[in-house]
């Protein structure tokens, strides 16, 4: 699966997703992209986006990208709190599908 790491996510995490083709945002030239914009340009190269931006849903209509949204809801996006909730990351990209956001909550 291709995944797209959100710029408020610690590129250290690709290390969890073994098995899974990992870029972040930075990596494809799109930092400080919008959301509408970044994910318009990642529906195009991506399979899954995953964030900690909690309010994303709220400010795009993901129904209308296809691409799967993993949002990650923690106290922080520090690498060390974000790493104990990467098996529940990894649950949500196996069953992740097109135009669905799937909530992993720490």
């Amino acid at each position: 699966m291709r995944v797209l790491l959100d710029e408020c996510v610690p590129r250290g995490l690709r290390q969890e997703l073994s098995g899974h083709e990992v870029k972040t945002v930075a990596e494809m030239g799109w930092a400080g992209v919008k959301n509408g914009p970044l994910l318009e340009r990642a529906e195009k190269a991506f399979d899954v986006f995953l964030t900690v931006d909690r309010s994303l849903e709220h400010q795009q209509n993901l129904a209308g990208y296809a691409i799967a949204v993993v949002v990650v809801h923690s106290l922080s996006n520090d690498i060390a709190v974000l790493h104990s909730l990467m098996p529940q990351v990894r649950s949500a990209l196996a069953r992740a599908k097109p135009r669905v956001i799937v909530h992993v909550h720490g």
